[in-house]
């Protein structure tokens, strides 16, 4: 399955608006979807409640430890095993195993930031945290940097985190705009996809730099890498195979090359 990793230590930078976003795009191509939240607000699975009965289907795995008792999987957190697309809504704070686990289960990881200093430094912080002790640096998950709730559609504040991500070799993908839309969306228990087109023209541009990511087709706003390839998610012979249990699946390295990996649930 592919499992992308939507996460940021600091908390207010939107990662349930991008999770939702992530898993009903999607539902709504048909890949068989499932959100693992992992926050202990539950604000994934109660999008998830609210959502409508004739909406595509999404799964719900409520991951996040009972307050107080030892962190075991539950079958509130268990995931169908033909599950295609698992998005992880990761909780505020996650360090040490916690976060090793996050990584490890990851083939892609998005990072929302909000537009302050404060939020961006805690970020810049939080990158070099998911590497120096996350195992970020060994995982094959390649990363990314969305600034999500922006108010202004240029924001000289992201100057220095830029300089930063550039350092990494990390991608700048997009900046989502502080838009009601988006709580619109939420509020029904669907995502800016499900809505009318005409009135989510903005908001689906917005987050299409993501899903093109996703999908293979690495931004090009720092420069790219010959060995970085286009590759379709939806048009994948690869996936294709996996669907239908004839093969086994290649990820996209964190290098951008093709690696082999037996599926697993």
């Amino acid at each position: 399955m592919l499992t992308i990793l939507v996460i940021n230590s600091k908390g207010g930078a939107g990662k349930t608006t991008i999770t939702t976003n992530l898993a009903s795009y999607y539902a709504g191509k048909k890949f068989k979807t499932a959100i693992m939240d992992y926050d202990p607000q539950g604000s994934s699975i109660q999008w998830l409640r609210i959502r409508p009965d004739d909406a595509e289907k999404i799964h719900g795995a409520n991951a996040a430890p009972t307050k107080g008792a030892i962190p075991l999987r539950s079958m509130h957190a268990w995931v169908p095993a033909d599950s295609e697309v698992v998005i992880i809504d990761a909780p505020a704070g996650a360090k040490g195993l916690l976060l090793q686990e996050l990584v490890r289960k990851a083939n892609f990881i998005v990072i929302p930031v909000a537009p302050s200093p404060i939020d961006i430094h805690a970020t810049a912080d939080f990158i070099k945290e998911l590497f120096l002790f996350g195992g970020a640096r060994n995982s094959k998950a390649k990363i990314a940097v969305v600034a999500n709730r922006v108010r202004s559609s240029f924001s000289p504040v992201y100057g220095s985190l830029e300089r930063f991500l550039n350092s990494l070799k990390l991608p700048f993908l997009t900046s989502i705009s502080d838009s009601e839309t988006y709580l619109h969306a939420s509020a029904k228990g669907l995502g800016v996809f499900e809505m009318d087109e005409a009135a989510t023209v903005a908001e689906r541009r917005e987050l299409m730099p993501i899903m093109k990511w996703l999908n293979g087709q690495f931004p090009n706003r720092f420069g790219s890498r010959i060995e970085d390839k286009t590759v379709s998610l939806e048009g994948s012979r690869k996936l294709a195979a996996f669907r239908t249990g004839t093969q086994n699946v290649t990820f996209l390295s964190a290098t951008g090359r093709f690696k082999p990996l037996t599926p697993q649930s």
